[in-house]
């Protein structure tokens, strides 16, 4: 009997058992790789920063480069502003990457590869920002929906429209990352089977399968600077909607 994969079966969620005290605990394969991430770049800075030196070594160096990079960021989008905020926006940057490169790890789990996730993630950060927007401004937060010099008699026109704009927020930051972390590593499991199959038919395939190997290796190095760049984006995205509610328009 012949078996047939789905491409998309790496995205799968598996519950996971565990008996305690004969009560039964589920605990999904998504939740296990979500502490997992969080726990090893705990750990990793921990080590990068266990004995520091006034001259940097080389793992040092690369927890200063991270810090650095995201320091710079927040300030270019928010200023002197920026520093109150530069914590969740440096944790923000480091969790999404580590979620990113952890799921390029072979038989592991891309969390971010998963909308649920990703739009939850959203939400929070959304909801946190307008906390500050109406802590900083109060109810004149609300004039972010009337673009400046907009007539009154045009606003039950601009207003709605605004107002979708604003509320998408949610789905640009969260579509972005769940849809080009899906399908990149969907297209890896595509070639990576249909390489498999030629080299297992043998003869001429096994020269042929090079083909897709080799592009295969292109698209993971592809994958790992998309892991890079959709933390990035994510984070600048977050710099620029925290702009807007502490300085309106």
């Amino acid at each position: 009997m012949s078996l047939f994969y789905s491409p998309l079966e790496q995205f799968e969620i598996v519950p996971l058992l565990f008996c305690f005290a004969g009560n039964k605990f589920v605990f999904t394969n998504s939740s296990y790789f979500l502490i997992l991430v969080i726990t090893l770049t705990l750990l990793f800075f921990y080590l990068c920063n266990l004995n520091n030196t006034i001259v940097p070594n080389r793992w040092q160096s690369i927890s200063e480069m991270i810090f650095e990079f995201v320091q710079n960021l927040t300030f270019e989008s928010l200023g002197n502003k920026g520093s109150n905020f530069f914590p969740i926006l440096f944790t923000t940057f480091v969790f999404v990457f580590s979620c990113n490169i952890l799921g390029m790890v072979p038989y592991t789990f891309t969390v971010t590869s998963h909308i649920i996730f990703t739009f939850s993630l959203g939400m929070t950060t959304f909801v946190g920002l307008n906390i500050i927007g109406l802590m900083r401004h109060g109810l004149h937060f609300f004039s972010l929906f009337l673009p400046p010099g907009a007539p009154l008699a045009l606003a039950p026109l601009l207003v709605p429209i605004e107002l979708i704009s604003y509320v998408f927020r949610v789905v640009a930051l969260s579509v972005r990352l769940f849809a080009n972390m899906m399908a990149g590593h969907t297209l890896l499991k595509i070639l990576a089977s249909f390489a498999w199959k030629m080299l297992s038919i043998g003869g001429i395939f096994l020269i042929i399968q090079l083909f897709p190997l080799l592009i295969i290796i292109a698209i993971t190095g592809l994958e790992l600077a998309i892991a890079f760049l959709q933390a990035y984006v994510w984070t600048t995205l977050v710099c620029l909607y925290l702009s807007d509610a502490l300085n309106l328009h």
